[in-house]
């Protein structure tokens, strides 16, 4: 696996233009705190919408049960993502935050956007999908 594009960064305060801020949500969209309150205040998040693009956001659920029950989240992105090429979605630490899982949970959801040029991804996830694919 080569990565060679640049990682989401720790801190998003701007977006450039054609960039989406992706964050974890809850499926009732109340975008109370960490990621999805920035995403709330400063990137188009909208309340009570807990899943997909919103203004320069796309929302992703993590609120709502295991690993299992958010990976056709993330494949529904993962999809969109291929499918809007002229955007660059700058990937949050999805799930690590409040909802609680680890980076080594998480990361392997993402597998198939490790080589979409229009997803960035954090540089752990990255270091996690590293070390799982040949």
């Amino acid at each position: 696996m080569k990565y060679d594009r640049e990682f989401t960064p720790d801190m998003i305060s701007e977006l450039k233009e054609n960039e989406i801020f992706v964050f974890g949500s809850n499926l009732g969209g109340f975008h109370g705190g960490g990621a999805a309150r920035a995403a709330l205040n400063h990137f188009g998040a909208i309340w009570g919408q807990g899943v997909g693009l919103q203004g320069r956001s796309y929302a992703i659920p993590t609120m709502h049960g295991g690993v299992d029950a958010i990976k056709p989240y993330v494949d529904e992105f993962i999809d969109f993502a291929r499918q809007h090429q002229q955007y660059k979605f700058l990937v949050t630490r999805i799930g690590c935050g409040i909802a609680g899982f680890t980076v080594a949970e998480m990361a392997p959801l993402f597998s198939e956007a490790i080589d979409l040029p229009n997803v960035i991804l954090s540089e752990d996830f990255v270091r996690v999908l590293a070390s799982t694919m040949p």
